[in-house]
């Protein structure tokens, strides 16, 4: 019996045969509802079978099909607009496994934080509080950490402009920065392509 077997199979005892498990790549991903987001989390870091003691990664996804062609077929398989997914290492059993809940509500994105579980979570939240606007419930201080503080909207939103909302820049005469309507103006970029009809014969 493989590592990952005993794993899936330990998943399903302690969370119970209808345990939404998926197995691609030698990877286990493990989707469960928002609901029991927090509950689940304490339980595959708590019980003995599983001892998922670190949280390596947290991240959002955004499933929506705005400037993504390859999401568009895709985009009607999943219930909710973003989804949160968390990598998990069990040093204990040296087994990983990945979690995903879809977060309720596209228009406000709200989720229990999982600071108290594992409170390396702290600036994965906050990073994906700031690019995506997935709100942490309870997350002991949820602010912005890759944009500054009068940044408007949340950037890796497939509906945010490539070129922003507004661009930021120092005013000599007032001696501070300001904020501006973004100046680039948007082209549309074709690639040349020059082929010759000998192209790479006998050269």
């Amino acid at each position: 019996m493989t590592r990952l077997t005993t794993l899936e199979n330990h998943l399903k005892t302690v969370l119970g045969e209808g345990v939404d498990l998926t197995r691609a790549l030698g990877e286990l991903t493990l989707q469960v509802p928002a609901e029991q987001w927090v509950d689940i989390c304490r339980t595959l870091r708590d019980h003995d079978d599983l001892r998922f003691e670190t949280c390596i990664d947290l991240c959002a996804v955004d499933y929506s099909a705005w400037q993504a062609p390859t999401y568009t077929d895709r985009a009607g398989q999943f219930p909710q607009r973003f989804a949160v997914v968390i990598h998990l290492l069990s040093v204990t059993h040296n087994w990983r496994l990945r979690v995903r809940t879809f977060v309720p509500n596209d228009e406000f994105p709200l989720l229990p934080t999982l600071y108290e579980v594992w409170p390396s979570v702290n600036w994965f939240e906050r990073e994906a509080f700031d690019l995506y606007g997935v709100v942490f419930e309870g997350h002991p201080d949820l602010r912005r950490i890759l944009t500054d503080y009068g940044f408007i909207g949340h950037p890796f939103r497939k509906d945010f402009p490539i070129s922003g909302y507004v661009e930021m820049r120092y005013d000599p005469e007032q001696k501070r920065v300001v904020y501006q309507p973004v100046t680039i103006e948007p082209r549309e970029i074709v690639p040349r392509v020059v082929r010759e009809d000998d192209y790479g014969i006998g050269r």
